[in-house]
């Protein structure tokens, strides 16, 4: 019998200080990891894999020079042939956010127990084993876009000048190129997993990626945004306002299925409320009684808001999100409306934008930040003496969200200077020129960021009008909000909707043949 191969951890101090700032830059850095070796049962199964967190440094392809060190952290799977097994990118929105969400809540080895859609009491806080984990499917790398996590530019780079659309597209193309050479991973079927601003981007990181020769094989789009001109549109708002409603029996007659109700729902939307919507303050009293109805809100508050049920108020403050459960004293969380907030007295004078003060984020924002750090320092024994920046705000503030299209379109701001962001142009465009690539559509029915029927309305508006490439495009709903995942039911439900993905595309051999072709051609400048 063969001896057991020993494997031992090699952990890493990281003596760099990462600034988060726009004009921030580190000296030139080499490619540093810690590497930690894990077991995970799954199904039955016991699962030897490794977890590395450090950096790769990006170049820029112009001159070459390095320009960006990423902070990443990937788990692969042991004992398979790597060249070949799956690998998938995640990665976080914002823009400004870093990875960290996902990973410790979605379908990395490891997850944090939370109580959700309740609050998650203080410590101590609980790292369990994820039953939900990918990783029996597909090799899982995290990354931070610069400017988040420890990632960071290069001198004489400077984060702001990845603080862009096409910007941030780009030089995470640098990343992934860079981590498919150093793992030799280039003929690995490839994935995509991006969630809120994260999905703008993976459709203009899939072209682009596809132009510089990197197809894909599937590409998920958590909680899309995918045309800021349509955000805040009632239309698209409205099933996501019943769904809340249903949820805390504010209805007087609640079906008993979600979604079937969902369904009527968004058909009441495209018709009768918007011509409502058009013809206000003329208004058919069959109408508004519906309207009234399936939100939950009585008719002369309606009229006051123009019927408007996504307006705000003079604070910036959601109508709908903050007058539902008024007589209760409590406010619902825009990124998840099953979690309500206290409205009374000070708290309701607290801006809900700033930080993690929407009732959703502060469910979970206390045992993230202790439960990263246990991760990272303990688990993944990866130190470092610089703060970890999981939401940066300058990032978004300074962020340029010019974005040309695929066609050669300004698609990111108008001749008034108003963010005009369309990317569902993009992914209609590399669909279009990689006909196997799959795409997966999820989105919570509670998620009043990023709706789920403005989703529906926006990949059908897409201009991608041959049927069989359309028939790559799937969308799926779940009982949770923006970030689906935290919720048990639905992320196992995920889960099994992303393994049918993985199965679709991996276990269709002329496809992948197809795709790696298309690569090679790509790449060769065929």
């Amino acid at each position: 019998m063969s001896k057991p191969i020993e494997r031992h951890d090699q952990p890493y101090d990281d003596p760099v200080a990462y600034g988060n700032g726009p004009d921030d830059a580190v000296d030139p850095v080499g490619e540093t990891e810690a590497v930690t070796h894990h077991v995970i049962e799954l199904a039955g199964r016991h699962l030897a894999y490794t977890a590395t967190a450090g950096h790769l440094v990006a170049v820029d392809p112009a001159s070459s020079r390095p320009c960006a060190a990423f902070f990443y952290v990937a788990f692969t799977l042991d004992g398979h042939a790597q060249h070949a097994r799956p690998v998938t990118f995640f990665y976080n929105g914002g823009p400004g956010s870093s990875s960290v969400f996902l990973l410790l809540g979605s379908f990395a080895p490891r997850r944090i127990h939370t109580s959700m859609p309740d609050f998650t009491p203080p410590a101590p806080y609980r790292l369990e084993d994820n039953p939900d984990t990918l990783l029996d499917k597909s090799d899982l790398v995290f990354v931070n876009p610069v400017g988040t996590g420890y990632s960071s530019a290069i001198k004489p780079f400077r984060n702001r000048d990845f603080w862009g659309v096409d910007q941030d597209a780009d030089s995470l193309k640098q990343f992934i190129k860079r981590y498919l050479t150093r793992y030799r991973r280039w003929n690995s079927p490839k994935y995509l997993f991006g969630e809120s601003y994260g999905t703008a981007r993976s459709c203009v990181l899939a072209y682009r990626l596809h132009e510089d020769g990197v197809d894909l094989n599937g590409i998920t789009l958590q909680s899309s945004i995918l045309d800021y001109r349509q955000s805040g549109d009632p239309v698209g708002a409205l099933p996501t306002a019943a769904a809340d409603a249903w949820y805390h029996k504010c209805l007087a007659q609640a079906p008993a299925d979600l979604g079937g109700y969902a369904e009527q729902v968004a058909l009441f939307a495209r018709s009768d409320y918007r011509d409502a919507l058009d013809s206000f303050p003329a208004i058919d009293a069959r109408v508004l009684a519906r309207l009234s109805a399936c939100t939950g809100i009585g008719a002369d508050t309606l009229r006051s808001w123009k019927l408007d049920v996504a307006g705000d108020d003079a604070q910036g403050r959601s109508l709908f999100l903050t007058t539902l459960l008024r007589s209760r004293g409590l406010a619902l969380g825009a990124y998840d409306g099953r979690v309500t907030g206290i409205e009374s007295g000070i708290a309701g004078r607290v801006d809900p934008n700033s930080g993690s003060n929407d009732p959703a984020m502060t469910a979970v924002a206390g045992v993230y930040t202790a439960m990263w750090n246990v991760y990272l320092n303990e688990e993944l024994q990866y130190a470092s003496a610089s703060s970890f920046t999981d939401l940066n705000d300058r990032a978004f503030a300074n962020w340029d969200f010019h974005h040309v299209d695929p066609a050669g379109a300004q698609q990111g701001i108008d001749a008034q200077d108003r963010i005009v962001l369309y990317t569902a142009g993009d992914l209609a465009a590399v669909m279009a020129l990689n006909v196997d690539l799959k795409v997966l559509s999820a989105n919570g029915y509670y998620d009043f960021v990023t709706p789920f029927y403005q989703t529906v309305i926006d990949l059908q508006r897409m201009p991608l009008d041959d049927p069989g490439v359309r028939r790559n495009l799937s969308a799926r709903f779940y009982p949770s909000g923006h970030m689906v995942y935290l919720d048990g039911a639905s992320r196992t439900m995920l889960r099994r909707d992303l393994g049918a993905m993985y199965d679709a595309t991996l276990g269709d051999a002329p496809a992948v043949a197809r795709i790696r072709t298309l690569q090679m051609m790509r790449a060769r400048g065929g």
